[in-house]
């Protein structure tokens, strides 16, 4: 059976270059890597949508029967399909990205803990702990460049869904992870290597993956 390793966190708590590092770090072609922002609901599709009214930040955005049905499915050494997300749209692209079953899949994402059928899949659950405000500033910084926003939109969004979901969802959630990671590094932008290797550390000297590294 494969391992899940599943890592939560705040919106730009790092979560994301943790999973990225851990993916880099284990022996070539023994991980697959998935988020769960590919399983956000086809927004889109939903009858008087509105982009600046829904609520991306509640665990209702995500489609967690269909990831649950996925990691089960790799845990069990199965490849799925996992869906693509436009943000651009908010709706799903035609067709999917195969995922193959590997030895250990990692899961990132700020809902991963938040339901239970969801978060019992998971051999290793790990919370990013980041302070608000450079979590604030690294999501504002991403939102522009990389989701073509603006800064009013992103600071609006932020106070009226981010702030208060994190608050109510995810920061509740840490109590079922196995452990949690401080992010004490203060940066804007998590671009030292060996401080992101040192973030990872705890994880890769979990016994599961201990073992897998030293085979």
């Amino acid at each position: 059976m494969a391992i899940l390793i599943g890592i939560t966190g705040g919106s730009g708590s790092g979560k994301s270059t943790l999973a990225e590092t851990l993916y880099a770090v284990l022996p070539a072609g023994s991980a697959a890597l998935l988020r769960e922002d590919s399983y956000y609901i086809d927004a889109a599709a939903l009858p008087g949508f509105d982009a600046a009214r829904f609520d991306f930040d509640d665990v209702q955005a995500r489609d967690h029967d269909l990831l649950a049905a996925h990691l089960a499915e790799l845990k069990a050494g199965r490849g799925v399909t996992a869906p693509i997300y436009s943000f651009i749209h908010h709706g799903r692209e035609p067709g999917g990205e195969p995922v193959a079953a590997t030895q250990v899949v990692i899961v990132e994402g700020t809902h991963i803990l938040c339901t239970p059928t969801v978060a019992a899949l998971f051999d290793i659950r790990v919370f990013v702990d980041t302070p608000a405000d450079i979590r604030f500033i690294r999501r504002l910084l991403r939102d522009q460049s990389e989701r073509g926003r603006s800064a009013d939109s992103v600071i609006q969004q932020y106070l009226a869904t981010v702030r208060p979901g994190h608050e109510r969802l995810t920061e509740p959630s840490r109590v079922h992870a196995d452990f949690i990671i401080a992010d004490a590094t203060a940066a804007v932008r998590l671009e030292d290597p060996q401080a992101v290797v040192r973030l990872a550390a705890p994880v890769l000297a979990h016994p599961l993956l201990a073992a897998l590294l030293s085979s």
